[in-house]
């Protein structure tokens, strides 16, 4: 299974401990991190999912492989700028954003538009008047831990299932 890990790329150096942990917890649960492949959250996530053995991609804005954070194993030149957020998205069988600013937003936008399941990590709190109104609001989920975060994103995700 795929998970995206979503998040600013100068995260706070709590957001940077929350997205570490997640990492280290997808990679242990057997899943493999896609990001944005930078700073911040991002390279949070793969440097806890690389201290568990785990796999990381990370989807670059640019065409330069070496922008990659260093613990991105599989890295992929867009030179989409942020159009590549749909790319990460559409890959990934859920999402957790943690923390995050316009960029993660639209992340969480995208992906709720394509069905997928999304976990807030201290990230937007989307109305749920709202959302209500929406098709996607089941699949949109606030987590107040690391271990609920991981556990509502891998509910009802098979990891079979097609990303």
């Amino acid at each position: 299974m795929m998970v995206a890990v979503c998040g600013p790329n100068e995260a706070t150096p709590e957001e940077a401990e929350l997205a570490e942990a997640v990492g280290e917890a997808l990679a242990r649960h057997g899943c493999t991190i896609i990001c944005g492949g930078r700073d911040g959250v991002m390279a949070a996530a793969c440097r806890g999912a690389k201290r568990a053995g785990g796999v990381t991609i990370g989807v670059l804005p640019g065409y330069d492989s070496r922008a990659a954070n260093p613990w991105v194993d599989h890295v992929i030149c867009t030179g989409m700028g942020e159009a590549r957020n749909a790319i990460i998205v559409a890959s990934a069988d859920a999402v957790i954003a943690v923390g995050g600013g316009l960029g993660t937003l639209s992340e969480i936008a995208l992906a709720l538009k394509l069905g997928k399941r999304v976990v807030s990590l201290g990230s937007w709190a989307l109305e749920e008047q709202r959302l209500a109104r929406q098709a996607a609001r089941h699949l949109y989920r606030h987590a107040a831990s690391v271990d609920q975060a991981i556990k509502l994103a891998l509910a009802g995700v098979s990891k079979a299932s097609p990303t």
